[in-house]
């Protein structure tokens, strides 16, 4: 699974999409809310390093999400 953040602009936040191996759009939710419903995309019990992932990244950089 890959992982990028998305800069808003104006009064659109910035987003995170989660993408497959295919990099098909699996999760799009805001980068300021507190994440919800992991367990869909096998990442439950992982929201802390998830959090500090996103919080530490960078802004359009495509990353492979290992965690």
């Amino acid at each position: 699974m890959y992982i990028i953040k998305v800069k808003g602009k104006a009064k659109i936040p910035d987003y995170i999409q989660l993408r497959d191996e295919n990099f098909v759009l699996v999760a799009y939710f805001r980068a300021d809310r507190p994440l919800k419903n992991l367990e869909k995309y096998g990442l439950d019990g992982k929201e802390e390093p998830l959090r500090n992932l996103i919080d530490n990244m960078s802004f359009g950089k495509l990353q492979a999400l290992d965690l």
